[in-house]
Formats: structure tokens, C-alpha cells, sequence
């Protein structure tokens, strides 16, 4: 039996999915991906496309979204590497239920249905794993609806903006600086918007001396921002 390619093996250990497939196991799945690259902004399948198989980000990010009739997009979620995209259709033998497309130039391991199958014949721990990897996501998108039906856009925004300080930010004396890797369009779809409104928001913001504004970098006042979300008022 040929050596298994160390790189994928590492990439799908890393996968909640199989992060308890012995290592066997992982060659055995291994040896049966294929690595597939694309470029920034490249699909990498559209919503309603027959499904093949599943993918797991071995390098970059992916984007995993919803567009509209009138062609608006809300970003469901971004994955990086060890991140699975696709279970559910693999699972359940439907079409993507969302397009996905790459954020930057990304590799990506293809695992084909019928062997996602054979492995969960084999092992239905995987199978239980899936079911986690579901309800999870399950969990992500009741938040995402509950936000767009009952919060504000600039509450929305000013969530995201907390979140990114916590995640990422930089400690400094007004705050977290943080740099937003996005533009207005793109940030606009991760909260379900239109630009126009995320740049009169964070324009607001501003002006109220919650955030401070140098192009892409911000600096977010955490703290007033928080009291905000909870319904105090900011002094």
C-alpha cells in the first residue's frame, strides 16, 4: 500500500468530523480525497447543484452563503482550514442547500459521496459526528434568523463589530483596534443588509464616539458598545 499523502491526513484530522478516526482510518480516507484549488472569488458549487461529494478547507478560507431572487447574499458562514463544507447534502442525498466560493486562493480536499458513505457504514461514529457538525450549524442559522427579524441593522453591526474586538482586537487606550478585512459590500452580506446602511451605520457610530474610523482600521469602545446590546443606555 502506497505511503498516504501526510498533508490531507493532517487536514482532515483536524475536521471535527473525524477528529476521532483512528489513524488508519484517516489514511484510508485520505488516500481517497483529491485536492482541488481555487482562485479568490472562485465557486466552488452553487446552490442547488446536484451534490458529488463534501470538501474540507485544507488551505484558506471559504465563504458559504445564500443569494436572493433580487441577487442580495447573506453569508451563512466562513471556514477555514479543517473546516467541512457539505455534510448535510451527502447525507441526506439533496442538492447544496447554499453556494460556496473561495475567499482567497484556497485548496480544498474532495471526499466523493459514495466513499463519505462507506466510511460511515464502517464507522457510524462518523455518522453521529455529522449529526453534531448539523445541529451546529442548525444552531448558527436560528441565531442568524433571530437576528434578522428582530434586531436592527446597527445592532447587527455593532454585534459584529464586538465580536471582531473580542476575537481579534488589539488592546489600546480607546479600546480594540481592529482591521476589517472587508469591504462594506461584503460585511453588508454578513449581517443582511445593503451597503448604504453599513456606511450611514458605522458613520453613526462614529459620530457618537462608539467606534473611531482610519479607513479599514477601527478602533471599537467595547464596553459602551455592550451596554448598547444590553439594552443600556450609553452615557
Amino acid at each position: 500500500m502506497p505511503e498516504p499523502r501526510s498533508k490531507p491526513v493532517e487536514t482532515l484530522a483536524r475536521a471535527s468530523l473525524f477528529a476521532a478516526l483512528s489513524a488508519a482510518e484517516l489514511a484510508f480516507l485520505a488516500e481517497r480525497s483529491v485536492a482541488r484549488k481555487f482562485s479568490s472569488g472562485e465557486i466552488v458549487f452553487s446552490e442547488g447543484d446536484p451534490c458529488a461529494g463534501m470538501y474540507v478547507v485544507e488551505a484558506g478560507h471559504v465563504r458559504i452563503f445564500k443569494t436572493s431572487a433580487d441577487g442580495r447574499e447573506q453569508v451563512l458562514s466562513i471556514d477555514g482550514p479543517g473546516g467541512s463544507v457539505a455534510e448535510l447534502p451527502v447525507f441526506d442525498g439533496g442538492s447544496y442547500p447554499a453556494s460556496v466560493s473561495a475567499v482567497e486562493d484556497s485548496t480544498l480536499l474532495f471526499i466523493a459521496k459514495q466513499d463519505f458513505h462507506a466510511l460511515c457504514v464502517a464507522h457510524p461514529q462518523v455518522a453521529l459526528k455529522v449529526l453534531r457538525v448539523i445541529g451546529a450549524r442548525l444552531r448558527k442559522l436560528i441565531g442568524i434568523i433571530e437576528e434578522l427579524s428582530f434586531t436592527t441593522v446597527r445592532n447587527r453591526l455593532a454585534a459584529f463589530l464586538v465580536r471582531m474586538a473580542r476575537h481579534q482586537g488589539a488592546r489600546v487606550e480607546a479600546g480594540f483596534e481592529i482591521t476589517l478585512p472587508m469591504s462594506n459590500q461584503e460585511l453588508a452580506s454578513q449581517i443582511g443588509t445593503v451597503r448604504e446602511l453599513v456606511s450611514r451605520n458605522l458613520s453613526r457610530l462614529q459620530s457618537e464616539k462608539l467606534i473611531q474610523m482610519d479607513g479599514r482600521k477601527i478602533v471599537v469602545n467595547v464596553k459602551a458598545l455592550e451596554k448598547e446590546l444590553e439594552g443600556e443606555p450609553t452615557p
